[in-house]
C-alpha cells in the first residue's frame, strides 16, 4: 500500500493542529511555512478532513482550523480513510486465489491495525529515540 502526499501531509496537518489544541486556532499558513509546503496544496487537503467533521475552521484576523475532537480521539485511520480512501494493499482482492486472497487480507488487517490503534496524539508527542539509547559521536 503506497500512501500519497494527500496523506502524508494531512496527517502533517492534523499532528500539527493537535500540537497546538487548546491554543486556539491555527493558520494554514504557518503550517506550510514550518514544514516548508504549499500553502494552496494544504487548502486542498483541509476540505475534505473539515467536510468529515474532523477539524473546524475560525475566520477572522486570528482564524485558522482546529481539531474538532482531542487528538487522543482521532486515528491516523480517520485522516488516511477521509484523504485516501479505503485501506486495502491490493485491488479485486476476491478475484485472487485462496493463498494470496490470505494474504493480501493479512496484510490489509496488520495495516488497519497499526492506523486504527495510532492517534493523532501518539503522532504529535512523538519523540526521536537513538537505538537502544546510545548517542554515538564520530
Amino acid at each position: 500500500m503506497k500512501i500519497s502526499t494527500k496523506g502524508r501531509y494531512g496527517l502533517t496537518i492534523m499532528i500539527e493542529l493537535a500540537k497546538n489544541y487548546g491554543d486556539g486556532p491555527t493558520p494554514l499558513r504557518k503550517i506550510a511555512t514550518d514544514k516548508d509546503l504549499s500553502e494552496a496544496y494544504l487548502e486542498q487537503l483541509i476540505s475534505p478532513l473539515r467536510n468529515a467533521g474532523l477539524v473546524k475552521s475560525v475566520r477572522g484576523a486570528y482564524g485558522g482550523y482546529l481539531l474538532a475532537y482531542p487528538p487522543a480521539e482521532i486515528s491516523a485511520a480517520d485522516v488516511i480513510r477521509v484523504l485516501e480512501g479505503p485501506i486495502q494493499p491490493v485491488e479485486g482482492i476476491e478475484d485472487e486465489e485462496a493463498p494470496q486472497r490470505e494474504l493480501w487480507s493479512r496484510i490489509r488487517d496488520a495495516v488497519k491495525n497499526v492506523l486504527d490503534t495510532t492517534t493523532i496524539e501518539d503522532l504529535a508527542n512523538h519523540v526521536e529515540r537513538t537505538e537502544d539509547g546510545y548517542m554515538f559521536y564520530i
